[in-house]
C-alpha cells in the first residue's frame, strides 16, 4: 500500500467519524422528513445536531447551514443562485473572481456568464494570491458578487480575507468563498472576515464524501439566494430533497473534532511542511510553487527543472501523491493555477503536489524526505 501524500485531494474518513455513521445507515435509518414516528424523530435530531456541530465551528447560527452533497454544489448554488437573485430584479450583475479558482468555481462563472451576467476574472501574483488594489481596479457599479478561495488546492497559497471581506463591506458587495481547502487547516471566524457564502465539503475534513454545506450570512440588504431546484421544501427551500442522514451527521462529527483538535494538528504537519521545504530548497532547480510562509500548514508544490513527469513518478513509487488538483490530474493539459503564476508548459508539468494528514507519521515522512533527495539529486 502507498504511503498516502494527497490530502488536499481528498482525505480518509476519521474512524470516530465512521462510527458515529454507523447507526444512521442500519436501525436509525429513518427519513427525517417524516415527523409523525420515532424514525423520523431520532433523523431529525442528529440533523439538528450535526448543524449545530458545524455550526459551532464558525461560530455561527445553526439556521445559518444549508446541506449540500460537497462544496462544487455549494458553489453553484451560491454563484448562481444569486445569480437568479438579480436576474430577477432585471439587473445585470457583474461577478469578480480570480484566475486561479478550483474549476467548481471558474466553470461555475462560465455558466453564469452564458446566463447573462459580466464576469470579470482577477488576475493573481507570482505567489498565486490575488492582489487587493486588483480587486478594487475591477469594481464596477453594478458589481454584486466577488468570489475569492481562502487558500489554493493545489499550490497553498492563503488570500487576505480578512481585507476582501472589508472591502466586499464597504461596497455593498456579497463576498462568496470556497473555503473547501481552508476548514480545518486554518483559524476561519465566519464573523470577523465579513464573509457571507461559504463553502465546505465533508471528505476534505476526514468526513464522508457526497456531503457539504453551505454557510448563509443573513444579510442586511435585500438579498436572497434562489433555489437552483425544486421538488421539496427542505434547506428552507433552498436545497429539496431527502437529506443525507449519515453523511450529515459524519460532516457533524468531522467539524467537532476539527474544533478540539484543530491546533495540534495545524502544528503537526506544519511541522512536516518545514522539513519538507528547507529539503527540496537546497536544490537550485527547485521552484517551490506558492508563498513560503502565508500558505495552507500541509502544502508542498514544487516544480523541478528538467524533471520531466515520468521520472517523478518513476522516483516516487511507493507514495500517492498528485501533480496538480484531482480534478485536472489525468489532463495532459498543464494546471491553470501553475499557469496563472507564470510557469512554462515544461516546468508546470514537472511538479509536485505533497498534502500532509492526520494520520501521517514521522516516519513516513522521514521516507519521503530520503527519496526527495534521491529524486532530485540524480536527475537535475
Amino acid at each position: 500500500m502507498a504511503i498516502y501524500f494527497d490530502h488536499n485531494a481528498t482525505t480518509p474518513v476519521d474512524p470516530r467519524v465512521r462510527q458515529a455513521m454507523l447507526p444512521y445507515l442500519e436501525q436509525d435509518f429513518g427519513n427525517p422528513s417524516s415527523n409523525t414516528h420515532a424514525f423520523g424523530w431520532k433523523a431529525q435530531m442528529a440533523v439538528d445536531r450535526a448543524r449545530k456541530q458545524v455550526a459551532s465551528l464558525f461560530s455561527v447560527a445553526p439556521k445559518t447551514v444549508v446541506w449540500t452533497s460537497g462544496a462544487t454544489e455549494s458553489n453553484n448554488l451560491a454563484i448562481l443562485g444569486a445569480l437568479e437573485f438579480w436576474l430577477e430584479s432585471n439587473d445585470k450583475p457583474h461577478f469578480i473572481t480570480t484566475a486561479v479558482e478550483h474549476k467548481a468555481v471558474l466553470q461555475v462563472f462560465d455558466w453564469a456568464k452564458k446566463r447573462g451576467a459580466e464576469i470579470s476574472i482577477a488576475p493573481v501574483n507570482k505567489d498565486g494570491c490575488v492582489e487587493l488594489s486588483t480587486l478594487k481596479s475591477l469594481i464596477q457599479p453594478n458589481t454584486r458578487l466577488i468570489s475569492v478561495m481562502a487558500a489554493n488546492n493545489e499550490i497553498g497559497s492563503v488570500n487576505a480575507l480578512k481585507e476582501i471581506g472589508e472591502l466586499c463591506s464597504q461596497n455593498k458587495i456579497v463576498f462568496h468563498c470556497d473555503c473547501a481547502q481552508a476548514v480545518g487547516r486554518m483559524p476561519l471566524s465566519f464573523e470577523d472576515l465579513k464573509i457571507d457564502l461559504l463553502s465546505l465539503s465533508g471528505h476534505k475534513i476526514y468526513g464522508p464524501k457526497g456531503v457539504g454545506a453551505l454557510i448563509i450570512r443573513p444579510i442586511n440588504r435585500e438579498f436572497t439566494l434562489r433555489p437552483l431546484m425544486a421538488g421539496g421544501e427542505q434547506e428552507c427551500g433552498l436545497r429539496p430533497g431527502t437529506l443525507n442522514v449519515p453523511g450529515i451527521v459524519g460532516l457533524g462529527v468531522a467539524c467537532e473534532i476539527l474544533q478540539q483538535e484543530m491546533l495540534a494538528e495545524i502544528e503537526k504537519v506544519s511541522q512536516w511542511q518545514r522539513q519538507v521545504l528547507e529539503t527540496v530548497q537546497a536544490f537550485s532547480e527547485v521552484v517551490v510553487n506558492g508563498p513560503l510562509k502565508n500558505r495552507l500548514c500541509n502544502n508542498v508544490s514544487f516544480s523541478v527543472k528538467n524533471l520531466f513527469p515520468d521520472e517523478i513518478l518513476e522516483g516516487l513509487d511507493g507514495f500517492a501523491f498528485s501533480s496538480g488538483s484531482a480534478c485536472t490530474s489525468a489532463n495532459a493539459k498543464p494546471s491553470h493555477v501553475l499557469k496563472a503564476i507564470g510557469h512554462e508548459d515544461q516546468l508546470a508539468r514537472s511538479t509536485i503536489r505533497l498534502g500532509f494528514g492526520r494520520f501521517n507519521t514521522e516516519h513516513e515522512i522521514k521516507q519521503l524526505l530520503s527519496q526527495l533527495k534521491i529524486l532530485i539529486g540524480q536527475r537535475v
